[in-house]
């Protein structure tokens, strides 16, 4: 059983940075890749950002490339969301999910397990 809890969300103004952070639970969190979702009102639930196992692997949904790094630390169990030169259509839940796999994928049903969100709001 894996258990994922995200932090760091809140209220930023546009052009704002926050950090999400997700620490999971379990001893095998270094054999499979990461990803953040997000889902805004109304929307479905949409592909961010994904990291390989060792970190050295990155993708990007279009939308964010340029602007969020994401990054992990398996001594500590957590993978990490720069969210740089935010934008109010940033505004969603975030999410942080375990890859099913050692391949990062953008796919939804590619992750197993799911965090339970982190509100991010950004204000013009």
């Amino acid at each position: 059983q894996v258990q994922l809890v995200e932090s760091g969300g809140g209220l930023v103004q546009a052009g704002g940075s926050l950090r999400l952070s997700c620490a999971a639970s379990g001893r095998t969190f270094n054999n499979y890749a990461m990803g953040w979702f997000r889902q805004a009102p109304g929307k479905e639930r949409e592909f961010v950002a994904a990291i390989s196992r060792s970190g050295q692997g990155t993708y990007y949904a279009d939308s964010v490339k340029g602007r969020f790094t994401i990054s992990r630390d398996n001594a500590k169990n957590t993978v990490y969301l720069q969210m740089n030169s935010l934008k109010p259509e940033d505004t969603a839940v975030y999410y942080c999910a375990k890859g099913s796999s050692w391949m990062i994928d953008r796919l939804p049903d590619q992750y197993d397990y799911w965090g339970q969100g982190t509100q991010v709001t950004v204000s013009s």
